[in-house]
Formats: C-alpha cells, sequence, structure tokens
C-alpha cells in the first residue's frame, strides 16, 4: 500500500535501505498524516450521520431506501470530496517521487463505474425494491480504495468500519425507532367482481395499514381485475402481522388470488 519506491540512481532495480524504508513508512503515520486522517474521519462521521437522518425520513415513511443507504452514500461521497481538498498529505506527504498526475480524475472515472457496477445489483420486483444498500455498500467500498490508494491508511480503515458496522445495526436501530414498515400487495379479484377503492382502505385501515398515496397500479386480465399497491403501516404495534393479513385477504370477498411482500431495501 505504499505506492511507488523512488529509483536509486545507477541501479537497473528499485532498491531503498532500511533506514529509508522507515521513514517512508513513518511519513504515512506522521503526526501531520494521522491528524489529517482524523480530519478526514470526522467529516465521513458527519457525512454519515446527516445521510442516515435524512434516510430515517424515508424509513420512517416505508420507503425502499432507509438510513444505511442514504449514510453509505453519503459518507462515500464525502469522503471522495474532502480527500480532494488535502493533496499535499497524498501519498505520505509526497515523500515518493510518484507520477504527475492528477488522482482526482482517476477517482472521477473509479465512480463512474462503479455506479454501473451498483446498478445492477438492484432489483426490482412488483412493488418491491431490493439491493440498495448492497449497491451503496459497493460505492462506499470503492471510497475505501481511493483512500488507501492515495495513502490515507487510518481514515480507510475507520471508514471501513464505519460500512460494516452501518450495515450490520442500521437495519437494527431502523428497527428500534418509530417508523412506518410497507408491505406491497398484489390482488386478483374473481371475474365479474368490481373492486372499490373505499371498501380496500377501510380494510386495510382495519388492519392497520393505509395505502401508500401514488402507489395503486391496476390491470385486467381475461375480465378479472387486477390490483397492485403498498399498504404502509399506521401503528406498529397494532399492524396485523403477515400471516394474519393474508388469513383475511383470504376471506376477503370477491379475492381469487393475492401475493404479499415487505418492501425492503
Amino acid at each position: 500500500m505504499l505506492g511507488a519506491v523512488p529509483q536509486v540512481p545507477g541501479h537497473g532495480r528499485s532498491a531503498v535501505d532500511k533506514s529509508g524504508f522507515l521513514a517512508l513508512l513513518a511519513s504515512y503515520w506522521s503526526v501531520s498524516e494521522l491528524t489529517t486522517n482524523l480530519i478526514i474521519f470526522m467529516n465521513l462521521l458527519g457525512a454519515l450521520l446527516l445521510g442516515a437522518l435524512v434516510g430515517y425520513e424515508r424509513a420512517y415513511h416505508g420507503r425502499a431506501a432507509g438510513m444505511r443507504t442514504y449514510g453509505l452514500v453519503c459518507m462515500a461521497s464525502a469522503g471522495l470530496t474532502v480527500i480532494a481538498g488535502y493533496p499535499s498529505f497524498w501519498y505520505g506527504g509526497q515523500h515518493l517521487q510518484v507520477a504527475a498526475i492528477d488522482p482526482t480524475r482517476v477517482m472521477q472515472g473509479i465512480v463512474t463505474g462503479i455506479g454501473f457496477l451498483g446498478a445492477g445489483v438492484i432489483m426490482k420486483e412488483g412493488l418491491s425494491i431490493s439491493g440498495l444498500t448492497t449497491a451503496a455498500s459497493i460505492w462506499a467500498a470503492s471510497c475505501i480504495g481511493v483512500l488507501i490508494g492515495v495513502g490515507f491508511y487510518a481514515a480507510s480503515i475507520l471508514l471501513a468500519a464505519m460500512c460494516a458496522l452501518t450495515m450490520m445495526w442500521g437495519s437494527k436501530i431502523e428497527n428500534w425507532l418509530p417508523s412506518h414498515h410497507a408491505v406491497a400487495v398484489q390482488l386478483s379479484f374473481k371475474a365479474g367482481h368490481t373492486p372499490e377503492l373505499g371498501a380496500m382502505q377501510d380494510f386495510a385501515l382495519k388492519q392497520g395499514y393505509e395505502l401508500a398515496h401514488g402507489s395503486m397500479a391496476v390491470s385486467s386480465h381475461s375480465g378479472r381485475p387486477e390490483w397492485r399497491f403498498v399498504v404502509v403501516v399506521v401503528d406498529r404495534l397494532k399492524a396485523a402481522s403477515l400471516d394474519v393479513l393474508a388469513r383475511e385477504l383470504q376471506a376477503l370477498d370477491g379475492v381469487d388470488s393475492f401475493a404479499l411482500s415487505h418492501a425492503r431495501n
């Protein structure tokens, strides 16, 4: 992780004595370098907290992207931005003879390529979306690699730890905080039956849910109406569990078949 080793004039291969290597290693862990890493870490921590705060608003309303997704994206964005402000501390304070390149252009190419990779793991099944947190974590991993590449080892270690903790504990914190979880519902009615939106809203309220605004999708196959929508928990303590909701839907007049799934991220 130390980058290029300086060339010794008159030799055909890279060489450095023991004292020179120790001095080079120490440059990556000097007081000034560690201070810069600490400043970067504080920026990353602040971005994680603020991003998670914005994500909590989405999680509270039962949206797909929650605290983990927003927190990881905000933190990775801050990491790629803040290191651009400390070029004099790249590569151990530039004690090495490095090529005259602009690392920010390399970073731009990395995050663009990683964006396409992250998009490949996002899956949409009906009204349920999965893979958003995985995509955000892939992008955060690219930020960790960039930090290592420019020599901010302490900040990259702390960023990796925060990413792991966010992915492990983020969902548990979301479940602990007040929130309105969402359930994707797909209903197929019997031929000739005309479902009513008001009746469906009343049914959802009796089970402790409400229809999410703008989530309704209506279609018809062979004369059988099909509805797809998302219901959001009104009160988590009073809302019916998925198995109870399935049992009540099965007994609902006019329903021929149905499918339920947690809206997840």
